[in-house]
């Protein structure tokens, strides 16, 4: 079972006799406690509340139909912390699995220039060797040089593979670069870039999709220190680009941002009615 802080503060308060709104106790749970009966239910014009018929009842249904609610106040105390492992939930459960924890947080980088960066407040030098990449897991503890420009790439390939791009982003960002990536999916990166003073530089697919990801994800955190990477060749790429992948993203045909350039960008998707995949500037 998923276990979210709002479930247990309504168990919380209900095993304390205290009343519940019907609306924040999670709609199963809920029906299978009244079920058993051992929830009441008082109404209150158009809304309801739960309180517990028996609290001792209540207790030991749960306890026993769900191991997740076995220890509640150690439970409790799991949910608020940040850094849960599943070391912290097999030492004293035996059960590793017991509250869903992500096992490897933060986020890949690279780079093919020595950056010096700090990292637990020691030296951290990013410059992996060709065919690897780094990944900080204590991202919190990550800095990074004020000049040292951040470019967040969307596909793994180019990722992987910047050295084989170097003339673009040369020419197109900067000298002094660190590569990000996403992958695996989490508000990690976006988080730790919230707390740094560096510019940002998305370098994504060039279709509508690609677009709205940069706008939506990223821009609106990061404000006038983020732009999208437009190659100046980008017209010459898009008049031989994909048509299938244009009418696969028709939802965001009417897409519009208030940045000149990033619109400009949207003006000609639409005006070839194609799209082209960033993997296309990998040589």
């Amino acid at each position: 079972m998923k276990i979210s802080k709002t479930l247990i503060d309504c168990l919380r308060r209900l095993l304390a006799g205290e009343a519940v709104p019907a609306s924040l106790l999670r709609k199963d749970i809920g029906e299978q406690l009244l079920s058993e009966g051992l929830l009441s239910v008082a109404a209150h014009g158009s809304r309801r509340s739960y309180r517990a018929v028996k609290v001792d009842a209540l207790k030991m249904f749960l306890e026993s139909r769900f191991e997740e609610f076995r220890h509640i106040d150690i439970t409790t105390e799991w949910t608020a912390k940040e850094t849960l492992t599943r070391s912290d939930l097999a030492s004293q459960t035996g059960n590793s699995k017991l509250l869903k924890v992500r096992s490897c947080p933060g986020f890949p980088v690279n780079s093919y220039k020595h950056i010096p960066c700090l990292l637990n407040g020691h030296e951290f030098v990013v410059c992996p060797h060709e065919g690897s990449f780094l990944y900080v897991t204590d991202w919190r503890s990550f800095s990074i040089p004020e000049d040292v420009i951040v470019v967040g790439v969307e596909n793994m390939e180019n990722f992987r593979l910047i050295r084989r791009q170097r003339d673009l982003f040369e020419s197109q960002v900067g000298n002094r670069l660190l590569f990000v990536s996403r992958y695996p999916q989490s508000a990690d990166l976006r988080d730790w870039l919230q707390t740094i003073p560096n510019r940002y530089v998305h370098f994504g697919d060039f279709d509508l999709a690609g677009i709205h990801i940069f706008l939506t994800e990223f821009y609106p955190y990061l404000l006038s220190r983020a732009s999208f990477l437009i190659p100046t060749d980008i017209e010459d790429r898009l008049r031989i680009g994909s048509m299938e992948r244009y009418n696969q993203l028709s939802k965001f045909r009417h897409l519009h941002c208030e940045q000149p350039g990033l619109q400009s960008l949207i003006d000609l998707i639409n005006k070839y009615h194609r799209c082209y995949d960033q993997e296309g500037y990998i040589k």
